[in-house]
């Protein structure tokens, strides 16, 4: 290990990123009565875990997802103040703070009930035969009521400078097709609440409750054929499996049920071939639409739209969303009015709110220093990959240049989005709905067969995220995650490369991850390996999905290594990078104490601060079978049972209950 560091710190010096002249922040809390090599997520977090409640209103409280509640109160000031301004028509301003009106205005919105899609519901009344059904499903997927069919517009996988029309497996009301075909009490809870979901919407809408009951079961027996095409989440792991460039003509003599040819027409796109991501759907769609009888099709259809509007609707239809919503969760009490219109204009104009957000809480001084710290992490990583005893110097060097081709976005866009073919008025809510959305897909189409725009952004500026794009080959933090614990201009580096830097090295592995890795550095599915290589790649891959399936939570539930791995492998990876560049700066090679801690230490115990969360029962329940990340303790000792600076940093010896001998550390990247 000493030798390594001295051959890295001889080829790189790093640009400082450790704030002068500040009192390096406190580290607090630690529950000494833990071992730090039996639970080190617990020996950080215990004493927060146990004192801090879980807000009524959210299924979670802490870092990561859930620091998205804070943000949503920033968000909620900051439109609090343009909704009572006077500005320009068409301004950022305007807009948002129009829109944020017009949500609030809850007594317009009690008067209207369910009156906005009474002309949708009647439209599917009005539908005689399979073809006026596929037409209205079309209709439906222009201003954002998608159902039974999908379409987007993206990267081509073995073109990804240019734009093509993409399609996925869709139609099903609960989060994934497993709901569907377990049998375990929890399960079939969240299947008879959904069932009593769209009872109720039947009901809300004028159907007498026995006839309400008998035609969400004619729903949700729907929803299941659906289900039972679907891929699982592992089997959507599969890059190639999960690219199927199909021409239309081919399409329509395959399906002539859907009829692709007048679909596609009734989009509003001219197209001869598109990639249908899992055609096993489409199949099995093509022939429900003949067996279900037509009538029960238009109940399906019904409940469908009322469920992706009910929470823009009356208060009765909001509740009936908690209702369901609060047994897949366990969040006990509905967030505020101006929380969710908050989170609404977030989701519908999310550059426009941006602008505003990044004026009053992101300052330069961040991103310039977060700039650094991306570059430190991407040095530490090259260097990391010319140490690779598996892999030969020919797969080495492509990728480096992958690496070093690494597109990296901080902090906001360079080009904010136009929202000027948006209409926004303080008196209608849903019709601004509708506009953002309407915008929203004509802005999508128009990127049909036309040259990748790289410097779009696929999440909103304040969301405490941060996503590799691999058919970009890019990297992107948002200014929502450059704020403590992840970040913070004023701290030691120990603290941000533990944090923040974590995040990067995480980020850049994804690059070489299970999916990652099949991508070239233009963002091509292309292989770069060599035969033996990518042997031994996916051999410590298994190793990663082997480890990780030995994890459980609550009553024994296993973390599924398989839907993980990619997740996984960027965590142990990530940090272990980050390790690297900590050391290769003035702090991370020294041996001063802080709070009576070694850097090493307080890097570790910043990576676990990262990932402080604490969460209701039902909602680490969706987590574990929904989410591609494991939960949260496993997010930190899990790699960090991989990592031998953290047994150097805590004296874990054999005996700990994070021991691993050293042969069977994994170590990837």
């Amino acid at each position: 290990m000493k030798n390594f560091l001295i051959i890295l710190t001889a080829v790189f010096t790093f640009s400082t990123c450790t704030a002068q002249n500040k009192k390096a922040p406190e580290i607090t809390g630690l529950d000494t009565s833990i071992k730090p090599g039996d639970n080190f997520f617990m020996y950080v977090n215990k004493k927060w875990y146990d004192a801090t409640p879980i807000p009524a209103t959210q299924a979670g409280v802490g870092a990561y997802m859930f620091m998205n509640f804070p943000q949503r109160i920033r968000l909620q000031g900051i439109l609090e103040s343009v909704s009572k301004g006077q500005f320009p028509a068409g301004s950022v301003e305007q807009k948002v703070g129009d829109f944020y009106a017009a949500g609030m205005d809850t007594i317009t919105i009690e008067k209207r009930g369910y009156e906005p899609i009474k002309r949708t519901l009647s439209r599917i009344e009005s539908i005689r035969d399979v073809k006026s059904l596929m037409s209205f499903v079309a209709e439906g997927i222009k201003v954002g009521n998608g159902s039974i069919m999908s379409f987007g517009v993206g990267p081509d996988d073995k073109n990804s400078s240019m734009n093509i029309a993409h399609s996925y497996q869709t139609g099903i009301g609960l989060p994934d097709r497993d709901y569907y075909f377990k049998t375990d009490p929890s399960t079939v809870a969240i299947q008879n609440a959904y069932k009593t979901y769209l009872s109720t919407l039947f009901q809300l809408t004028g159907t007498n409750a026995a006839t309400s009951k008998k035609d969400a079961e004619l729903v949700y027996h729907i929803d299941q054929q659906i289900a039972a095409s679907h891929k699982t989440r592992v089997e959507r792991r599969d890059v190639h499996a999960n690219y199927n460039m199909m021409a239309v003509a081919e399409l329509e003599k395959k399906e002539p049920n859907i009829g692709w040819t007048v679909f596609l027409k009734n989009l509003g796109v001219q197209i001869d071939s598109i990639d249908v991501a899992q055609p096993a759907y489409y199949e099995k769609l093509n022939g429900l639409l003949k067996s279900v009888p037509l009538q029960n099709w238009k109940l399906y259809l019904k409940a469908n739209t009322i469920a992706n509007y009910a929470g823009d609707l009356s208060k009765p239809f909001v509740n009936a969303e908690f209702n369901f919503n609060k047994v897949l969760s366990g969040q006990a009490v509905q967030k505020t009015r101006g929380e969710i219109i908050a989170s609404a204009v977030d989701n519908h104009l999310g550059e426009a709110l941006g602008q505003l957000y990044v004026k009053k809480y992101f300052p330069e001084a961040a991103k310039k220093r977060m700039a650094v710290l991306v570059d430190n992490v991407q040095k530490a990583y090259a260097a990391r990959i010319d140490q690779l005893e598996w892999m030969s110097d020919s797969t080495k060097l492509k990728a480096k240049e992958k690496l070093s081709a690494i597109t990296k976005k901080i902090g906001y866009p360079d080009q904010w989005k136009d929202y000027s073919k948006v209409n926004i008025s303080r008196n209608t809510y849903f019709e601004n709905l509708i506009s953002a959305s309407s915008a929203a897909y004509e802005l999508e189409i128009a990127k049909l067969g036309k040259p990748v725009d790289k410097s779009e952004w696929f999440t909103t500026v304040p969301t405490v995220t941060a996503y590799n794009n691999p058919s970009a080959n890019e990297i992107v933090f948002p200014a929502g995650i450059l704020q403590a614990p992840y970040f913070d201009n004023d701290a030691d580096d120990a603290l941000n490369y533990g944090g923040v830097g974590m995040v990067i090295g995480h980020e850049l592995t994804h690059t070489f991850d299970d999916q990652g890795a099949q991508y070239d550095k233009e963002g091509n599915v292309r292989n770069w390996w060599t035969k033996d290589d990518y042997v031994q790649f996916k051999s410590r891959i298994q190793q990663v999905i082997d480890l990780y399936s030995t994890f459980t939570v609550l009553d024994n539930l296993p973390i599924n290594g398989a839907m993980t791995v990619g997740e996984n492998t960027a965590d142990i990876a990530g940090i272990a990078v980050a390790y690297d560049a900590f050391k290769m700066t003035k702090e991370g090679q020294s041996s001063t104490k802080i709070d009576g801690l070694t850097p090493d230490q307080r890097f570790f115990i910043s990576v676990a601060k990262i990932w402080r969360v604490k969460m209701k029962e039902e909602f680490l329940r969706l987590w574990i079978n929904n989410n591609p990340h494991s939960p949260p303790l496993w997010r930190v000792n899990g790699p960090l049972m991989n990592s031998t600076p953290f047994y150097e940093a805590f004296d874990v010896k054999e005996g700990n209950k994070m021991f691993l001998p050293e042969k069977d550390r994994i170590t990837i990247w």
